[in-house]
Parts: C-alpha cells; sequence; structure tokens
C-alpha cells in the first residue's frame, strides 16, 4: 500500500500538539489545509494552516500578514481571533461555536441577534481609517500605485477590475480560454463591464472585511458572533463590503432591504458620506460582484469535475456543474453584455469539450504550468 502523504501543516501540529495530539483537521476550507490542537501546557487551542496545493487564488491580498491585522485590530474590532505566540510562531486562536452558515443555510433569514451584531461589525470597520491602520503600523503588500486616492471609489472598483481581467481572465487564459470562448464571454467583457459600472460616487475610506459570508460568521455557546478569515481584508470603498456581503449571504428580499437601510444609518453615523450615493453605486458594485463571479466560477466549475488528483474526469458532477455555471452566467449576462446565455446542454457540451481538449495537451506530455496565482 502506499503510504499516505503528511502536509507540512500536519505535521507541524503533530509536533506541537504532542502527546494531546490533533484535536480536529484537516477543517472544510477552500484555500487552506487547517488543522487545530491543544499545546502542551497551554489552556487555549490554536490552528495550524498552509495554503492548499494547486489553488488558485482569485482576489487580491491588501496586508501583508493576517496575523498582524489581526493583532492592531484587537481593541478595535470586538470578538476576533487572537494571536498566540507558540514556540516562536504566531498562530490564531481557535473559536469555539457554529459557523451562521452551519446552522442557517443559505437563503435563510439570520436571527435579528445575529443581524444586529453584524450591524455593530460594520460599525467598527467603518471606524478603522486608512490613517488608523498606518498609526498601528499595519503593513501593506500592495504598492502606492496599485492603491486608489483616499475616496476615489471609481479608481478603487477599477483595481478590482483590472486584478480579475490580469490575475484570473487573462493568466489563466491558457487553460481555460476555449472554455471561457464557448460561454460567450471575451476579453471584451471587461470593457463593457467597465462601461457599466464607472461614476461611482467619492467616499471616504474605511476596512472592509472583503468576505463577510455565513461560513466567517461564528456563533459561540452565549450567543456572540465572532469574525475569522480576515486574509481577504483591505481598505476601500465602505459601499464595497455591503455589496460583498449582500452578494455572500443570500439574505431573503425583504432581510437585504432591512440591512442595507441599517448599514446606511449606522456607517453615516460614524464616517459621515460613508453612504453617499448608495442608491445609484450599490447596484453597480453589485453588478461588479455577479460578473466578479463569472471568472472565478468557471475556472472552479471547471477544477470541481477533476477527480484523482487530475488524472481523472468526475462525470456524474458534469450535469451539477453546468446548472451551477448556468445560473452564474444569467446573473451576470447584463453586467458582462452577454449576447445570450447558453442552455444547460451548451455549457455541459463546453465543460466536455475543456476536459477532451485538457486530455489531449496531457497526452502530449507535461508541460510546465504557470496559471496557479
Amino acid at each position: 500500500m502506499t503510504p499516505r502523504l503528511v502536509s507540512d501543516a500536519e505535521r507541524l501540529a503533530g509536533e506541537l500538539g504532542g502527546d494531546s495530539g490533533v484535536v480536529k483537521g484537516p477543517l472544510k476550507g477552500y484555500h487552506h489545509e487547517t488543522y487545530v490542537l491543544c499545546p502542551p501546557g497551554g489552556t487555549r487551542m490554536v490552528k495550524v494552516r498552509e495554503p492548499r496545493a494547486r489553488i488558485l487564488w482569485f482576489d487580491r491580498r491588501c496586508f501583508r500578514s493576517e496575523e498582524q491585522l489581526l493583532r492592531a485590530l484587537h481593541g478595535h474590532i470586538s470578538r476576533i481571533p487572537d494571536i498566540l505566540d507558540v514556540e516562536g510562531m504566531e498562530l490564531q486562536g481557535f473559536i469555539e461555536g457554529r459557523t451562521v452558515g452551519r446552522r442557517l443555510p443559505w437563503d435563510r433569514r439570520v436571527p435579528d441577534t445575529v443581524f444586529d451584531q453584524i450591524v455593530e461589525l460594520f460599525r467598527e470597520m467603518a471606524l478603522i481609517t486608512p490613517d488608523t491602520l498606518s498609526r498601528l503600523k499595519v503593513e501593506r503588500r500592495c504598492g502606492d500605485t496599485d492603491r486608489a486616492d483616499e475616496g476615489d471609489c471609481d479608481g478603487f472598483l477599477e483595481r478590482l477590475i483590472a486584478f480579475s481581467e490580469e490575475r484570473i481572465f487573462e493568466e489563466n487564459r491558457a487553460r481555460y480560454g476555449g472554455l471561457f470562448d464557448e460561454l460567450g464571454v471575451t476579453g471584451e467583457s471587461f470593457a463593457l463591464l467597465r462601461k457599466r459600472v464607472s461614476g461611482l460616487k467619492q467616499r471616504p475610506f474605511c476596512l472592509l472585511h472583503a468576505d463577510l459570508h455565513r461560513e466567517n460568521l461564528i456563533v459561540d455557546a452565549g450567543g456572540r458572533l465572532w469574525t475569522i478569515d480576515w486574509e481577504l481584508a483591505m481598505l476601500g470603498d465602505p459601499l464595497y463590503d455591503l455589496a460583498t456581503h449582500l452578494h455572500l449571504m443570500r439574505y431573503p428580499a425583504d432581510q437585504e432591504r432591512r440591512m442595507t437601510r441599517a448599514w446606511c444609518e449606522v456607517v453615516e453615523r460614524v464616517r459621515p458620506g460613508g453612504s453617499r450615493g448608495w442608491q445609484d453605486d450599490l447596484p453597480l458594485i453589485l453588478d461588479f460582484k455577479k460578473a466578479q463571479s463569472v471568472f472565478t466560477d468557471v475556472i472552479r466549475g471547471a477544477q470541481s469535475l477533476l477527480v484523482r488528483d487530475g488524472t481523472a474526469f468526475n462525470w456524474a458532477g458534469l450535469p451539477l456543474a453546468a446548472l451551477k455555471l448556468r445560473k452564474v452566467l444569467e446573473n451576470a449576462a447584463e453586467p458582462l453584455g452577454l449576447r445570450g446565455v447558453p442552455g444547460h446542454s451548451q455549457i455541459t457540451g463546453a465543460l466536455v469539450s475543456w476536459h477532451r481538449t485538457r486530455e489531449a495537451e496531457r497526452s502530449d506530455g507535461p508541460r510546465e504550468d504557470r496559471n496557479y496565482l
């Protein structure tokens, strides 16, 4: 029998755990392989994690270190993971509880006790300005030329569009370009998207979580809400954080309207001008989020059909993958200016064609893969 490969994260967790062993792992998560343990002599459980191999990263990183950011945010943001020093390493404390997604599946109403705490989180983030993080000496990983000027929400969104175009679409075109073409998504789609979402009002920048969905919100035994996974946090247009949250949370329609009103009220109170022009701009940013989903979900949908380390194709999963992609394309048809949304059979055929092209390339011999971010 071939011995099971052990990842660096699993090996390190075992070493740090000592006789206590690994408490949990690997935890469910797309980007990281994560283990939870209690170091010998410790009273708190911590997380050991590493990026999963050959995973595409679809989002810009603003801060050099998530752990450094979390240290700085203590005292400013309620209920975020502690950072513990374990044998010279900075490890995040493990938050015990259940994610909102586990308690409440997508599209389900969020209880008022959770809803109100999300609103309070938005209030706390709106108070944290670029100057605040500069004073706290939080290092940025993006250069000055890659940052929009304070309040330039148009420039902020343009940098996100450019990232999707350059780092997701163009850099992966050699592998997925044929699939995008068959689905009607081309380089011209970005020009149409830019035209549609341009002209955002100016709003003062603040801290954004940028990934606030049900799996990143944890409710503990006392009903308190904790926010995890700050890796995609950035500084920018506060309305972008609301749009991302609404896009990912899938609130019922009436609760989405209520969250929008509550967000506007609390943000405007602590950061005057933070909700300026939301009636016009929120639909535009939501259009960007729908379009962004196409570029990420087409690639992820294709990848999801590869099994056994990419050596086999999951034919049984093909109908569901095609169904999901059709919904994503339908949602983004207007923002991307798609002339028509391919039907289920067309999408299925496009995925099969992509697989066969990939197999033909594999049979020609190994080639270096430069498409992973």
